[in-house]
């Protein structure tokens, strides 16, 4: 007797194949310097006039650049950062409306503890704190329950 219930699903016909990852393609990795904040002109009321970065900006550009994070990233993301630092600019003159924007792109680039953890960062020092075992530093549960044994009543040492 066959099982309980309708018959299986046609193969061809299922949502998901459960295939494998697809394939990466691997980058040949150049590391960029960090550049400078550039200097350009913008347009006030019809003449140019010196772009001035915030003083908050500055210090978050050159926080950005001596990040550990830094030493990962390519010409292509400094660019990103680049532009990202031109929202921080607008947004620390009360552009309160770019605030999203800020926190997904510096996201990218491992701005919080939550975003590194999905980036999957971590520093050196974590490893190297636990010998690379990648635990906590407690001491692990065969340590801890190494000495107990089963106590029973077919046990040499109950005595029964």
């Amino acid at each position: 007797m066959a099982g309980i219930g309708p018959a299986p699903k046609d193969p061809s016909r299922r949502a998901r194949r459960n295939k494998g990852p697809t394939p990466q393609t691997i980058l040949r990795f150049e590391r960029a310097e960090a550049p400078a904040l550039p200097t350009f002109e913008i347009e006030v009321d019809g003449d140019l006039v010196e772009f001035a970065w915030p003083a908050r900006t500055v210090e978050w550009w050159d926080m950005w650049r001596a990040s550990p994070q830094a030493e990962h990233f390519g010409s292509t993301d400094w660019d990103f950062l680049l532009d990202t630092a031109l929202i921080h600019a607008k947004y620390w003159r009360g552009d309160l409306s770019l605030a999203a924007e800020l926190r997904l792109r510096v996201a990218k680039h491992g701005a919080t503890m939550e975003d590194r953890a999905r980036l999957r960062m971590a520093f050196a020092e974590a490893d190297e704190a636990d010998g690379g075992k990648g635990s906590s530093g407690a001491v692990a549960a065969r340590e801890r329950y190494a000495k107990l044994r089963v106590v029973g009543p077919d046990s040499p040492d109950t005595g029964h």
